[in-house]
């Protein structure tokens, strides 16, 4: 990702949950806020549960939909996929 390439990530660590995963805010070499940056992009959502909800305003207006299809096709669901381009080819021929 243009973003991060040849870049040092500086990483401040915040807590490690009952499953011995690390959370840490990420900052770019110019001190962006990383999380920020992918959720302003569209590439990630706001998770308040571990956010406070501080990038909710951040996210791109249809960011949730596209993760959550993107999901589902990785996970073989297509049927999830083909109900919304049928939804949106239909949608396109009523306008």
């Amino acid at each position: 990702m243009a973003l991060c390439t040849g870049q040092t990530i500086r990483a401040e660590i915040s807590e490690f949950d009952v499953h011995g995963r690390t959370g840490a805010r990420c900052f770019l070499a110019d001190g962006r806020d990383l999380s920020a940056e992918l959720v302003k992009l569209g590439l990630a959502i706001d998770w308040p549960k571990f956010s406070g909800g501080i990038y909710r305003s951040f996210e791109t207006v249809d960011a949730r939909k596209k993760l959550w299809l993107a999901n589902a096709r990785q996970q073989g669901r297509m049927d999830v996929w083909e109900r919304y381009e049928e939804n949106q080819k239909n949608s396109y021929i009523k306008k």
